[in-house]
């Protein structure tokens, strides 16, 4: 497969590096120098500088013979034109473009049915405001996704002190919290573990479950989770992310206050907004955020464009006794520094579009994708076909790689935490946890049989 992906900003420059680690063909482009070396400096693909919305610029890159572009540079136009140009030169090339002014948002399934023919368009901001959401869902998790539409929770708990599951052994969980859960990978010192069922838990441990929504009441009651619904909302900034999230919560049962520091944009956030309330001011300052109640509020999410900014705030909240606060952050580098300082839920839109990204990317039906630990381990939820090896007998009889693990099979909508006994069927949605190292296994497994490769 030849990928061509433009722009070396951090999502171009993370996906390129883990592209590269499969063996998959890479180009770059970017017109940045200093972007480009970074690239040539660290990783084995081919970089241009140049601008990717360039024709010349794009068949240098060998538009022609990709069999995908994406185009994810900072830059909504360019990222449209770089697309155009390369529907005009290789129609058959698949695109992917990161699109985030919430202008285009109406206009999505005319760039893909219409020129330039946009197979994918990726809006990181939406896919952070519905990760929020999904934190705000379950009290007390560090990290949450859904598959199958919701009917399947995969949650992350920290344990703390004085919590009753340190030191169970995994195979005697089903004893203290019921057999409707799966263990389906611990964190431990920054290190992803598949886990097994002669491991014990250790205090500080970031374990993540796997079950049924509606069955995670004895893991919130095991994590002393208080289950109130979130009524009380404060979003610090007013950006793209933080007008969405409290566009979100107009249509919900949720009070919600937005503080912004430019007034201009608190003009224009008061006449969009309807129920909540706009405050002009910094969102950082610990006298504003007293005299607006702040320690009655059930979440902090703050989203503004400055991380620093978003970290010091988090844990100025969280030291006033806000029990959950939401922190964006961008630049990877500061993610293994979250859990050391005491901020546990963080959402990224970088990492967001690099989800989405990888969906497209990996081979099978896959559905969706869902990174762990950085880049440590991928989630993936595909449909069983016909001809992969993996449908028509029992777990303990497939062929799955040492580090990997069937975390859920859904069904006709039921869930299945699988079991050694469990047959997974032809149309059956298959979540997968998988190592980095073997995801390049699991794709071929998930398409054709073995005996075949």
């Amino acid at each position: 497969m030849k990928i061509i992906i433009v722009g070396a900003g951090e999502v171009g420059y993370h996906i390129a590096g883990r592209l590269a680690a499969e063996n998959k063909e890479v180009v770059v482009i970017d017109k940045n120098p200093d972007s480009v070396k970074r690239i040539t400096d660290n990783i084995d693909v081919e970089a241009i500088c140049g601008s990717g919305s360039s024709p010349e610029i794009l068949r240098a890159a060998g538009v022609k013979n990709a069999d995908l572009l994406l185009a994810v540079t900072d830059s909504d136009d360019t990222n449209l034109v770089a697309c155009l140009m390369a529907d005009i030169l290789s129609p058959s090339t698949r695109k992917l473009a990161r699109i985030r002014e919430g202008d285009y948002d109406r206009y999505h399934e005319e760039f893909r049915n219409q020129s330039p023919h946009i197979d994918s368009v990726i809006n990181p901001e939406i896919e952070v405001v519905g990760s929020i959401e999904q934190l705000l869902s379950v009290p007390g998790a560090a990290d949450v996704s859904e598959f199958a539409g919701g009917l399947l929770k995969f949650a992350g708990f920290y344990l703390h002190d004085r919590n009753p599951l340190i030191g169970i052994r995994l195979m005697d969980l089903p004893a203290k919290i019921g057999s409707h859960f799966l263990v389906a990978a611990i964190i431990r010192d920054q290190e992803l573990i598949i886990p097994e069922g002669s491991h014990k838990l250790h205090f500080g441990d970031l374990i993540y479950f796997v079950g049924e929504e509606k069955k995670f009441s004895p893991i919130l009651a095991m994590f002393k989770s208080n289950a109130k619904p979130v009524k009380n909302v404060m979003i610090i900034g007013g950006g793209r992310i933080g007008t969405r999230l409290a566009t979100v919560f107009e249509d919900r049962p949720i009070y919600t206050k937005i503080i912004e520091r430019r007034a201009s944009r608190c003009s224009e956030l008061a006449d969009q907004l309807g129920k909540a309330v706009v405050i002009c001011g910094d969102g950082s300052d610990q006298r504003l955020l007293i005299e607006e109640n702040v320690r009655e509020m059930d979440a902090v999410i703050t989203a503004t464009n400055d991380e620093e900014t978003n970290i010091l705030v988090s844990l100025m909240v969280r030291k006033m006794g806000v029990q959950k606060a939401i922190t964006r952050l961008d630049k990877f580098s500061y993610f293994p520094l979250m859990p050391v300082i005491g901020i546990e839920q963080v959402v990224s839109p970088r990492m967001s579009a690099i989800n989405t990204i990888l969906q497209h990317i990996r081979k099978g039906k896959v559905l969706s994708v869902r990174s762990l630990s950085g880049e440590q381990g991928e989630i993936i939820e595909a449909e069983a076909l016909e001809t992969s090896d993996i449908v028509g007998k029992p777990l303990r009889k497939n062929f799955f790689p040492k580090g990997s693990l069937v975390i859920g099979i859904i069904r006709n909508d039921e869930v299945i935490i699988p079991s050694g006994e469990s047959v997974i069927e032809v149309g059956d949605r298959v979540i997968i946890f998988a190592r980095r190292q073997v995801v390049e296994k699991i794709e071929k497994i998930l398409t054709v049989k073995l005996e075949f490769l």
